[in-house]
């Protein structure tokens, strides 16, 4: 599969880095300053992208959904969408992020809850739309997006495998040329137990959805799974950020502070590094040890130049001076030597006939 341009001038695919999202989501808590804090660290700790969330209340929430009471320790006003609509950010607030985000070169886009939030943030040229899992089963607003042509980064909670692929099925043939498509192994816990992430999943969409990049959005306690899962194949990870786990507000519990960000970034890129090349070969980084502990062929008992060799007569040691390598003692087997060699004496390449 061919790489896909996630953002401007940024790939991924086979050979390419894993593309890390920083989820701000609503921990911003409606606060554009905190939003622009959250931006620049997510830059700073080496993040590829930031993510806020886009909302029309009254499109994502019927009547009774918004004018419910909301008494929750996380709550910003007595109503549920009073609270909601304190966490949203107006168009000219949305630009003015995606103003600093340009500043400081680093992508900016959002999760569309809803049709018009798509259009949205289509209309603002964000690189790549975000579905989340909530909107995962919403085939209305799933072929929207994709008619937008942008590439869509799809959560794949609280779903199975059967609908997943008619998801990917229905995309993939909505539009010409098929849309760019990202599909998220997600588990909507927040925190997710370890037992019910399921990184394995990422190795059945890789082989189901030939089409489509696979990645990994989590929401577990720490950075190591998010890690493996980059060990296991994904192309993009995605994890909610804060600046204090303790703050009001549902997501910033299982949220990575700005030194965990950094140090999973860190080991995401250690881990690329570590994967290497599927082809065993010697390392150059090996000649210091292969130099102190590689073994040569030496005599086992004295062997006199042109009689024939037998496996009796060579075992490998560390010797010196370093003569023939020990991986070629079958070879010698059969062989002569033209010249004397003592007992314990290496056996050097001049020596073979």
């Amino acid at each position: 599969m061919e790489p896909l341009e996630l953002v401007p001038g940024r790939y991924i695919g086979e050979g390419q880095p894993c593309f890390i999202i920083a989820e701000i989501g609503q921990n911003h808590q409606g606060d554009v300053q905190l939003a622009k804090t959250l931006i620049r660290r997510a830059k700073e700790c080496g993040a590829d992208c930031v993510k806020l969330q886009k909302s029309s209340l009254t499109d994502k929430f019927n009547g009774q959904a918004l004018n419910r009471p909301y008494d929750s320790d996380h709550a910003w006003a007595d109503t549920y969408g009073s609270h909601k609509q304190h966490l949203e950010f107006s168009r000219d607030q949305f630009v003015e992020l995606q103003n600093y985000a340009r500043e400081i070169d680093i992508p900016l886009t959002a999760s569309a809850m809803d049709i018009p939030s798509v259009l949205f943030l289509t209309d603002l040229e964000v690189p790549f739309l975000k579905v989340g899992s909530g909107d995962v089963h919403n085939m209305p607003l799933l072929r929207v997006a994709a008619a937008t042509g942008k590439p869509l980064v799809i959560s794949t909670g609280m779903s199975d495998i059967a609908w997943i692929s008619k998801v990917y099925d229905e995309l993939s043939s909505a539009t010409e040329p098929p849309t760019p498509l990202v599909i998220l192994q997600c588990t909507s816990a927040y925190p997710t137990p370890p037992e019910h992430v399921n990184l394995r999943v990422l190795d059945t969409y890789a082989q189901v959805f030939s089409h489509a990049h696979i990645g990994y959005s989590g929401h577990e306690l720490g950075i190591h799974i998010t890690v493996a899962a980059v060990a296991r194949g994904a192309r993009v990870v995605e994890r909610h950020l804060t600046l204090n786990k303790s703050w009001k507000g549902s997501d910033h519990s299982c949220s990575l502070e700005p030194h965990d960000l950094r140090e999973m970034v860190k080991a995401i890129r250690c881990v690329e590094a570590a994967l290497g090349s599927p082809l065993k070969a010697f390392q150059p980084s090996e000649e210091s040890c292969h130099m102190k502990l590689g073994k040569t062929i030496v005599a086992a008992r004295p062997i006199k130049a042109g009689v024939m060799l037998t496996e009796e007569d060579l075992v490998a040691k560390v010797a010196h001076p370093r003569g023939v390598s020990s991986q070629r003692i079958d070879d010698l087997v059969g062989g002569y030597l033209n010249r004397d060699v003592d007992e314990d004496e290496s056996i050097m390449e001049a020596d073979i006939l």
